[in-house]
């Protein structure tokens, strides 16, 4: 699965070129796509997803672009991130001005929520929380973004040894703009695999002889 998102964002890098500076990152659990540090797609379960807002949403959804599904208690929840399918990929044409106008979207939210603006806006994200990741000198929405979801944890971490895997959930819900129950499964999979890897087993509290 990893070699699929690679190469899924190695053709976004080819294919998204003209609209700035595209990097990716792992913040989410799964990938990023950015121009010139805007968030418009990601890339899951080597698919790429488009993001959608309310002004290019229903034109996506005339196009039968089917959206990430997150699955709770059995029941599908559609989240705002649009599959882009092999005929698309065959257009490129018409799939960089598919990606323009999420960029474009993506801009002017980023924009009308003011990114400066406290943390405790965000999903998941309470005064106490909030006041934690002020202590790690995360001040704002734009400095949670930069420094993802994964590096913003081991910095809390590092404050508060007793920090479980819900937090970390919470913060790569916040980064996506959902609740943590519905980040997408294979983002909650990396997350909580990363997890196992990097956070070490509390220590034994048996008794010494």
């Amino acid at each position: 699965m990893k070699q699929l998102c690679e190469k899924r964002i190695l053709q976004s890098k080819h294919y998204f070129a003209s609209l700035g500076d595209i990097t990716s990152r792992s913040q989410f659990g799964g990938y990023s796509i950015a121009a010139d540090k805007v968030i418009f797609a990601l890339v899951s379960s080597g698919e790429l997803y488009l993001r959608g807002s309310k002004p290019c949403e229903g034109y996506f959804l005339a196009r039968n672009m089917s959206s990430l599904i997150y699955t709770k208690r059995g029941i599908p929840v559609p989240l705002k991130y649009y599959c882009v399918d092999q005929s698309l990929w065959d257009n490129p044409i018409q799939l960089l001005d598919l990606a323009r106008i999420s960029l474009e979207n993506a801009r002017r939210d980023r924009e009308s929520k003011n990114l400066r603006g406290r943390l405790k806006d965000l999903p998941n994200i309470n005064h106490d929380i909030e006041r934690l990741l002020w202590k790690a000198g995360i001040r704002n929405i734009d400095e949670l973004h930069q420094h993802g979801a994964r590096e913003s944890y081991l910095k809390l971490k590092a404050i508060r040894k007793d920090l479980g895997v819900n937090i970390l959930l919470a913060l790569a819900g916040a980064i996506c703009g959902t609740h943590l129950a519905a980040l997408p499964p294979g983002i909650r999979t990396e997350l909580l695999e990363w997890y196992e890897t990097n956070t070490p087993a509390p220590p034994s509290r048996g008794y010494k002889r």
